[in-house]
C-alpha cells in the first residue's frame, strides 16, 4: 500500500547513491549478497535476543537492497541479479519470522500463520507476474524493477516497518504477527481477485500489418 510513494520518495537518492557506487565499479551483486547476509545476521541476532543489533541489521539489508537495483541499472541490469535479488528478500523476510518464533514462543502460532499467509501471497505475486508478463498485460503498472510487482495492503514498506516493531516491541511479538497476518490475508484476497479479473480477459491478439498498409512503406533508397 506504501510502497508506491515511498519509493517515489526515495528514488532520487538511491539513484544518484546507485551511480556513484557503479562509477565507483561497485558490483551490483556483491550489494545484494551484502544486504543478504545482513538479513540473516539479523535473524540471528533475533534468535538470541540481540534487539537493537537485529534492528540495526535489519536496517542495513533494507538499504542495500534498495541500492543494488539503481546500481545495477547503472551498470546494466541482468535477469540473474533481479532473480537473486528476489529469493535473498523472501528467505530473509521468512527467516526473520522464524526467528520470531524461536525468540517469543508465545507467538510461534502467530508466527506459523503469518509465514503461511506469506507463501500463499508470494504464490499469488509470482504466478500472476509471471503470466502477466508472458501475456504483456496492460493492467498492472510496471517500474524498471525485474519483475512485475502486484499491490496490496501488505507490501515491502509495511514489512519493513512491522520488523522494526518486532525489534523495538518483541514483547508484544504475538499481537504484531497476527495483524500483519491479516493484513497479509487481506493482500492474498486482492492478488487473486486482479487476478481473476485479468487473466479472465482474452489475450490480445498481435495482428500483422494489412497488406494495404505494407504496400505503402517502401524501403529507404541506398547511398553511395
Amino acid at each position: 500500500m506504501l510502497d508506491a510513494p515511498v519509493r517515489r520518495a526515495l528514488a532520487p537518492a538511491l539513484d544518484r547513491i546507485g551511480a556513484v557506487l557503479a562509477d565507483a565499479g561497485v558490483p551490483p551483486l556483491a550489494l545484494t549478497a551484502s544486504g543478504f547476509a545482513a538479513g540473516l545476521a539479523a535473524c540471528v541476532a533475533v534468535t538470541r535476543h540481540a534487539w537493537a543489533a537485529a534492528l540495526v541489521l535489519w536496517l542495513v539489508n533494507r538499504l542495500l537492497d534498495g541500492l543494488d537495483g539503481p546500481t545495477a541499472r547503472r551498470c546494466g541490469a541482468t535477469d540473474l541479479g533481479g532473480f537473486l535479488d528476489i529469493v535473498a528478500d523472501f528467505t530473509v523476510y521468512a527467516g526473520f519470522v522464524v526467528a520470531v518464533g524461536v525468540a517469543v514462543p508465545d507467538a510461534r502460532i502467530a508466527c506459523l500463520a503469518l509465514l503461511t499467509a506469506y507463501y500463499v501471497s508470494g504464490t499469488a505475486f509470482l504466478a500472476l507476474s509471471s503470466l502477466l508478463e508472458r501475456r504483456g498485460s496492460p493492467g498492472v503498472a510496471t517500474d524498471r524493477r525485474s519483475l512485475r510487482f502486484v499491490g496490496g495492503l501488505a507490501e515491502g514498506t509495511e514489512t519493513v516497518i512491522v520488523y522494526v516493531l518486532f525489534c523495538l516491541l518483541p514483547q508484544h511479538a504475538e499481537l504484531i504477527a497476527w495483524v500483519f497476518a491479516a493484513a497479509v490475508a487481506v493482500t492474498v484476497v486482492q492478488r487473486v481477485a486482479l487476478g481473476v479479473h485479468l487473466l479472465a480477459q482474452p489475450v490480445p491478439v498481435l495482428t500483422e500489418p494489412s497488406a494495404d498498409r505494407r504496400s505503402r512503406v517502401r524501403p529507404l533508397k541506398e547511398t553511395s
